[in-house]
């Protein structure tokens, strides 16, 4: 541990130290990046729930905050966190709360503090100084699991311990309160989950509590929490992260959305591609449903907020029983208001800029996680699943096929009547200006370079010009084209698995070109925030004083 004392030292001495005009400026341009954040309060009509379902909700968020806190020792490290009672500059404390640690997410994850490194590509799931050689020779099939991290025994050689043992005084308290929980769930599928969420947490075996939130289909409460996601880990991409949801049902817009699941089979055969690229869909248990999200914890909280689920992960589930996909529309509403129709109102031409618009907005994000289940689970090639046939560059093309294969659903379902609350036109100048929020995130991970391949391609193909104002002018029929045929070449490139040609493709196409980083810079001039930051807890509900 010698390594992380001397940065812990360098953390400290240059959050406290420096000339009072040093001080100044670095606290204007830091407290320039808070404000980058937009204020928001998560809350909903809470008159839906009954008593006991109020009641679960303190329960739920005391367990989110120890997933918080688990969160904080995966991704920045204990002895570190530490160091943030030692910031005196409210800035600079209020920026690394907001990004679980020293490193900007939203600024390609470089130190913001000077003097302090760059984020270790393993975070805290592995020994700091562990080289690729001592892993390579750790015999043990558990080291690649998802539920373990690499820790050094007492004579300093690497071991496995299970999250279950790692974390176990924090996991022993939240054992406690899902009993609480499970006593109080009326629900029998809330209870069902929340009895075998509880065994999971405890032993690292999630599956029979996946399968139990699948067939949870009546609750109006919603917990999503435990290990999860595995974008932390950019050493091997095999660990999952802490976090937790809380989720309140909002059963209209529920209920208008269900319809379109019996429909994804016949959309599936309709997609723009080759017929061995689109074989009959598996998985009709999958539902899709719109939540009011009331609490964030852990990795869904940090940096960019988490807008829309779509889960389990686990693609054994997929094969029998699909996903759920849940759309989080009062966060959705947050970005919209403050994000991207400012952006808009800069960006967009005078005669456009009605076509943005909350419902199109919705649309697009929604069919964004739908669009996940559509394609080929298998190559054609080798038969094998294309997260090992394309390695790497899997996340990067499964992301810019849920973004097109989205824009292509929203804009099927209005051309057959079935989304009538926005047109066609609606959906792609909405879409072209989310890619301008979403972009402003990065383009150096999946998303990112995700946004960037279709920004371009669209751009290409001329599915948009800028007029003499610099503002966006979508071209309808253009815009349509290009969504067809960009989403034939995904579609091909995942369902070959042609390795060679998504790295070559992504490294020219997933990049930021000159014209689109001077409209970012003229966005960032106007001071238009770049995400959100939540206002949270019993108090927000008006269930504290």
């Amino acid at each position: 541990m010698k390594k992380l004392s001397i940065f812990a030292i360098s953390f400290a001495m240059l959050a406290m130290v420096g000339c009072k005009d040093k001080k100044i400026e670095e606290k204007s341009e830091i407290q320039q990046k808070v404000d980058e954040y937009a204020e928001y309060t998560l809350t909903t009509d809470l008159s839906i729930l009954t008593e006991k379902e109020k009641q679960l909700l303190p329960i739920f968020i005391q367990i989110a905050e120890i997933m918080d806190d688990l969160y904080w020792d995966q991704y920045f490290g204990p002895e570190n966190r530490a160091l943030l009672d030692t910031i005196t500059d409210p800035a600079v404390k209020d920026f690394a709360m907001l990004q679980y640690g020293a490193w900007d997410r939203l600024g390609e994850e470089k130190p913001f503090i000077p003097g302090w490194g760059e984020r270790p590509a393993g975070c805290h799931f592995y020994p700091l100084d562990m080289t690729a050689e001592e892993y390579d020779a750790l015999q043990d099939e558990e080291k690649s699991s998802q539920y373990t991290v690499i820790r050094r025994d007492e004579n300093g050689a690497l071991k496995v311990v299970p999250y279950h043992v790692e974390y176990a005084d924090r996991l022993a308290k939240v054992d406690s309160l899902m009993g609480l929980a499970i006593d109080l769930a009326e629900d029998q599928g809330l209870k069902n989950y929340l009895t075998e969420r509880r065994k999971a947490l405890m032993t690292d075996d999630y599956y029979a509590s996946d399968l139990a939130w699948m067939d949870m289909k009546q609750s109006k409460l919603d917990f999503v929490v435990g290990p999860i996601e595995r974008y932390d880990d950019a050493l091997y991409g095999n660990k999952t992260s802490y976090e937790a949801f809380i989720l309140v049902k909002d059963e209209k817009w529920s209920n208008d959305l269900a319809k379109f699941v019996g429909m994804l089979p016949q959309l599936q055969q309709e997609l723009p591609c080759d017929p061995q690229f689109k074989p009959a869909m598996q998985g009709a248990e999958s539902d899709l449903n719109v939540y009011d999200v009331i609490y964030y914890a852990g990795d869904c909280n940090a940096g960019s907020k988490t807008i829309a689920i779509n889960l389990p992960n686990d693609e054994r589930i997929h094969q029998t029983k699909g996903a759920r996909r849940l759309q989080l529309k009062n966060a959705m509403r947050a970005k919209f208001d403050k994000i991207l129709m400012p952006i808009s109102e800069l960006m967009i031409c005078d005669d456009q800029i009605d076509n943005v618009n909350f419902n199109a907005f919705f649309s697009n994000v929604c069919f964004h996680e739908v669009a996940h289940g559509l394609g080929i689970k298998e190559t054609v090639t080798k038969h094998e699943s294309m997260r090992k046939a394309l390695g790497n560059q899997y996340s990067n093309w499964e992301e810019a096929k849920a973004d097109i294969c989205g824009l292509f659903l929203t804009t099927t379902l209005i051309e057959k009547g079935e989304i009538t609350n926005c047109t066609k036109e609606d959906a792609y100048v909405t879409f072209i200006a989310g890619i301008l929020r979403s972009v402003r995130f990065g383009a150096t991970e999946a998303h990112g370079i995700a946004n960037m391949m279709c920004f371009n391609y669209m751009q290409d193909n001329g599915a948009f010009t800028r007029n003499q104002d610099g503002k966006y002018v979508i071209n309808v029929e253009k815009a349509e084209a290009a969504m067809k045929s960009w989403a034939a070449l995904i579609l091909r490139v995942e369902g070959e698995g042609d390795v060679a040609f998504a790295k070559k493709y992504s490294a020219e196409n997933g990049k930021v070109r000159a014209d689109l980083q001077a409209d970012l810079d003229k966005i960032a001039q106007n001071n238009i925030p770049r995400d959100i930051t939540y206002n949270q807890g019993l108090k927000a509900l008006g269930l504290a004083k």
